[in-house]
């Protein structure tokens, strides 16, 4: 079984999806049944666990911890490909490694706020 490693300069974004202390009940309901009947497998190979990671379609599952799924954004965005690269670069850039429901949308929310943010000179962020 293969493995995914993300880890950059450092940042160990995998471990930190697997530190996360937000958990999301469906998931954790489905992941639960997996291991009572002992099925390594749910819905045609789109996800699995290994290891304590949940993976969808080969992708690590990014729980509903808002404060990690900025991070990882943000670790993105700062790359030299992702920052000048736009909404759409954003979003497969994190998707090569990540995913999570609503993954695009809070790229775009996360764009727009930087885009604001460079014409706002009272901008904190």
């Amino acid at each position: 079984m293969e493995k995914v490693e993300v880890i950059v300069e450092g940042v160990d974004l995998l471990e930190k999806v697997k530190q996360s202390r937000v958990k999301d009940n469906e998931v954790i309901k489905a992941v639960e049944e997996i291991k009572q009947v002992g099925v390594k497998m749910l819905r045609g190979k789109k996800w699995r666990e290994v290891d304590g990671t949940i993976y969808k379609e080969k992708k690590v599952y990014v729980p509903k911890d808002e404060k990690l799924r900025a991070e990882i954004i943000q670790f993105y965005h700062d790359t030299p490909v992702g920052e000048h690269g736009g909404q759409w670069k954003m979003v497969e850039l994190v998707l090569r490694n990540f995913w999570w429901l609503g993954l695009t949308k809070e790229v775009k929310q996360d764009m727009e706020g930087y885009n604001a943010c460079q014409y706002n000179k009272n901008c904190t962020e």
